[in-house]
């Protein structure tokens, strides 16, 4: 394509990450006579090294596009998740996935390397044979027209599409140009991010469980990933801005993750020991999204964390993005003959949407002031769990979406 070139596409995808990929497919798989164009600014499509978990709910997502084979092969399946205290190591509550997940939710819990889960998507969407991806686009202006959406990239390409995704992330070059709001803010919060492999770990029982360990102003979480051959382990304290925070992968110390959590129990500190290198990601966020009108506007839409970028203390950012991309596909299976509507059908994929994705910001949220808890909070956190087990732990609003639009 020469410099000056003009692109013509119905549908076009901005972002190459897991919600990208996930919108790509789900259109591509629901209209198969589209032309959708995916641009990225990268220089390749890739993930870095971290884990991610998905609930019965993104499963069964995966499942419906046809994806769950390549999942069970790439991915770990945890018997349960277990709740210990981070200073004194006392078991505080458990909750079992394995084959209660799957009897109560019809899908499995699962947790997964991100790069496995971004590469599953990639292969899925080159197999679909009908999606042009771009290399090196970062998209500078994006204009609502009459026909449908302009934008055009730093390298001189100006696309023209009916239909315009924002999948770009958390600092969303898209919802900077088309919703003017203000960028995401830090939440004080940094989270340690590391891999180890699993025959390294001298701590037993790790590799079937996701546990979490809570402490004053800090909680670790450690997981299986690549189907158990490796442990993911995130540790997240309370601290102040790098000084360069756009992204989240910034090289860390072992002094400042060690100083930062404090004392801890034996298994978790065996655990931190045997991670050779570590990682920094400054959590950052927004408000729960407030209405419909902040995830489409006419003929646009943000998806993922673009419109509403989760804290981790849920564990389900990479799950809403899936969703995302899912309820628009069947939206757009449902819709008989073409023209679509492009603004109508956005219009009915935000309404549908929105408050799914407030409540689950406002739940992670609400999770890291609870995680992080001490004093009275603390002991109420503990008392709660030891009197309700699963009852408290277990997610049944969550896992056992999401529902399909009507």
């Amino acid at each position: 394509m020469s410099e000056t070139a003009s692109a013509q596409t119905d549908v076009l995808v901005v972002g190459g990450g897991m919600a990208g990929l996930a919108a790509a497919l789900a259109v591509r798989q629901a209209r198969p006579e589209m032309r959708l164009d995916l641009v990225e600014q990268a220089d390749a499509f890739s993930e870095v090294g971290a884990g991610i978990q998905l609930g019965p709910n993104a499963v069964r997502v995966l499942r419906d596009w046809g994806l769950e084979a390549a999942l069970r092969s790439v991915a770990a399946f945890p018997s349960d998740l277990r709740v210990r205290d981070a200073r004194s190591g006392r078991a505080l509550g458990a909750l079992r996935l394995g084959e209660r997940a799957v009897d109560r939710y019809g899908a499995p819990y699962a947790t997964i390397h991100r790069a496995d889960l971004h590469r599953l998507l990639l292969d899925a969407v080159n197999a679909s044979g009908g999606v042009s991806c771009h290399l090196r686009q970062c998209i500078e202006t994006v204009q609502v027209e009459p026909e449908g959406v302009s934008a055009s990239t730093a390298e001189s390409t100006c696309w023209q599409a009916r239909v315009l995704l924002g999948c770009d992330g958390l600092w969303s070059r898209v919802r900077e140009r088309v919703w003017r709001d203000e960028p995401a803010r830090f939440s004080g919060h940094l989270a340690y991010r590391g891999m180890v492999r699993m025959a390294d770990v001298a701590v037993g029982g790790v590799s079937s469980a996701v546990c979490a360990w809570l402490g004053p102003r800090m909680h670790a979480v450690h997981y299986p990933v690549r189907r158990g051959e490796w442990l993911n382990v995130v540790v997240v304290v309370h601290g102040e801005l790098p000084s360069e925070p756009a992204g989240w992968d910034h090289q860390a110390s072992v002094e400042g993750l060690h100083r930062a959590a404090g004392v801890v129990a034996p298994d978790l500190q065996r655990v931190l020991e045997a991670v050779s290198g570590w990682r920094l990601w400054p959590l950052f966020g927004r408000p729960p999204v407030s209405g419909p009108e902040a995830m489409a506007q006419g003929p646009v839409a943000l998806l993922g964390d673009a419109a509403h970028p989760m804290r981790p203390y849920l564990a389900q950012g990479a799950a809403m993005a899936l969703e995302d991309a899912w309820t628009l596909g069947r939206l757009l299976t449902a819709v008989p003959t073409p023209p679509i509507r492009w603004s109508s059908v956005l219009q009915h994929w935000a309404g549908h949407r929105w408050r799914r994705c407030a409540w689950v910001q406002a739940r992670s949220q609400r999770n890291g002031t609870i995680f992080h808890a001490d004093g009275w909070l603390r002991w109420g956190r503990d008392t709660a769990m030891a009197c309700l087990g699963e009852r408290l732990l277990d997610v049944p609003r969550l896992y056992a979406g999401p529902a399909a639009p009507a």
